[in-house]
């Protein structure tokens, strides 16, 4: 898997919430600088984990909608002799 890299547009907006986060629940400032630290820090440590559950998540979605189409495929079938 390669990095994650966001454009530096998301990567100012998660930053701003890095800032208003540690403003409005630990009551503490963080500059810019820093919460750019803090966001590549938690990125390379547990990033791997979210994007993993991300990925478990679409695998289940997509197998849920296969079983789906098999369904509907098997609704579509016409009776004959012939047996399976």
């Amino acid at each position: 898997m390669e990095n994650v890299e966001f454009t530096n547009e998301e990567k100012a907006i998660i930053v701003r919430k890095i800032q208003m986060y540690f403003t409005e629940e630990l009551r503490q400032e963080i500059g810019r600088f820093d919460a750019e630290f803090l966001l590549d820090f938690f990125s390379g440590e547990v990033g791997s984990y979210f994007y993993n559950r991300g990925l478990y998540d679409a695998q289940t979605l997509l197998a849920s909608k296969l079983e789906d189409i098999q369904d509907a495929l098997y609704q579509l079938e016409q009776p004959t002799d012939f047996k399976k």
